[in-house]
């Protein structure tokens, strides 16, 4: 979870939300792939950090389909990202802080208990959680006093 809270830091850096993912092999320990949030450097809005580490470890794998892997992430996958993984056949989920807006996986629509999911990895939430939670919070602080085109108050 450390390597994935730097791929959110580098985010944030790039004035990305700070969210971050890696994808280990748990046999070996090795981080297959990484990705930050992009959405906005790429102006992509499916630039999600676990699209990223996910799109970066079938293109070196040559195989879409990721079995057996453990993804890493800072913040609760939405929907989108909990469809690729379970796409992508990713065998344990871990992340950080839970999103209660728009989390798909502990919150909101529960994707892996749909009968319509076919893939359900094992999930382990809230590792590190406050420290993931905490650059959300503080990435949201500081555009909310520069009121950058994320603010809500940025057409005021």
């Amino acid at each position: 979870m450390r390597d994935a809270i730097g791929e959110a830091q580098a985010a944030s850096a790039r004035g990305d939300v700070p969210v971050g993912a890696v994808l280990v092999n748990p046999k070996t320990g090795r981080i297959v792939a990484r990705g930050g949030n992009a959405p906005i450097l790429l102006s992509d809005p499916t630039a999600h950090a676990e699209i990223m580490a996910i799109r970066d470890a079938a293109y070196k794998s040559e195989n879409y389909r990721l079995t057996g892997l453990t993804l890493y992430v800072t913040l609760e996958p939405c929907t989108m990202c909990a469809g690729a993984i379970s796409n992508a056949r990713i065998g344990r989920v871990v992340y950080g802080a839970t999103d209660i807006k728009g989390g798909a996986i502990e919150s909101g629509v529960r994707f892996f208990e749909q009968s319509v999911c076919h893939h359900r990895p094992d999930v382990t939430g809230g590792v590190l959680a406050d420290e993931c939670a905490g650059l959300l919070k503080a990435f949201f602080k500081a555009r909310r006093k520069t009121k950058s085109p994320l603010s809500k108050n940025a057409a005021s």
